[in-house]
């Protein structure tokens, strides 16, 4: 019965987010870009296009300009994805259609700032939770999976051809600010989607792996894996069997990690990797007084210099 109310709770809050990443992108649309003649890059960004040469209302152009992807979508990815992307995309035009605002700025790098920050959290939080506003996603994932380009490149293709043709129609200066929208349209959708915190890889080959494995899960405090490595040839020759390092820590820790590695090695071989999303595993992080209160001293014993180098919350 609790997890059936879980279930229905977690299902209820996903419209809920889809509805206010419908909400948020509008208002980037209606209240930043439109009355400025600003474009984004995809579908929305063919619609205001259209838009403003032929005078059709770009509520109605996003819905018809949708309507190809959404099919396409039907062959891509699941179905409850594509009833999520239908009903976003519909209370997007609604809302465009509905809303009317007064001008915020006349500041054209407020605009494309303000209008790509609004966009990219809708965006962002739509896809977050199974859902796409802009159809030119789905292409990407379908010629992704048909033909093995990367997502990012076959959008960036996509926006190259719509602002190379707007270019053509629009001022330049006009086409240089929509670009700088897209821009932070794509960088805070990313932000969203991955996360405020940034994690960062490392893999570490020295000849002091246990020394180093302490002093890492101590002064750092956090999880590592440890690697056998067969053979391979360093700045020191040919190498039979090593231990690896393989760990997962904050960038507010990275340089902190590095100075460990050239105290123990200075001659360690590091590589650095971004990481766009972690789940389990030991990392730090701050603890309020209700939930230290509910581990065991087990398990307090365990995070206990962890504890000690974090804060704890009241």
């Amino acid at each position: 019965m609790q997890r059936r109310f879980k279930f229905k709770l977690s299902f209820l809050w996903e419209y809920v987010q889809i509805f206010l990443a419908a909400t948020l992108a509008s208002i980037g649309l209606k209240a930043f870009l439109l009355p400025n003649g600003f474009l984004d890059g995809g579908v929305t960004g063919i619609a205001i296009l259209i838009s403003s040469q032929t005078g059709i209302d770009p509520s109605l152009l996003i819905i018809i300009l949708s309507i190809p992807f959404l099919i396409l979508a039907t062959k891509t990815v699941s179905t409850r994805v594509v009833i999520k992307s239908v009903i976003v995309i519909i209370a997007f035009s609604i809302f465009i259609n509905l809303e009317n605002f007064d001008p915020i700025t006349n500041d054209k790098l407020l605009i494309s700032i303000f209008g790509g920050l609004f966009l990219g959290t809708g965006i962002g939080l739509a896809l977050k939770n199974g859902a796409v506003i802009d159809g030119s996603e789905v292409l990407g994932i379908y010629i992704n999976k048909k033909f093995g380009f990367s997502i990012g490149k076959v959008n960036l293709f996509f926006n190259t051809i719509l602002f190379g043709i707007t270019a053509i129609i629009l001022p330049i200066e006009m086409v240089m600010y929509s670009i700088l929208t897209y821009l932070v349209t794509s960088k805070v959708t990313d932000l969203i989607i991955e996360g405020f915190e940034n994690y960062v890889g490392l893999m570490v080959i020295s000849d002091s792996p246990g020394q180093l494995e302490k002093e890492i899960r101590e002064k750092v405090g956090t999880g590592i894996t440890v690697y056998r490595g067969a053979r391979g040839y360093g700045n020191s020759g040919h190498k039979n069997e090593m231990d690896i390092l393989h760990l997962v820590i904050n960038r507010i820790d990275i340089r902190k990690t590095y100075s460990l590695i050239d105290e123990i090695d200075k001659n360690a071989f590091v590589i650095e990797f971004d990481i766009n999303n972690i789940k389990g595993g030991i990392s730090k992080r701050a603890f309020s007084q209700k939930e230290l209160s509910k581990l065991t001293p087990k398990v307090l014993a365990q995070i206990a210099p962890n504890i000690q180098k974090s804060f704890i919350l009241n």
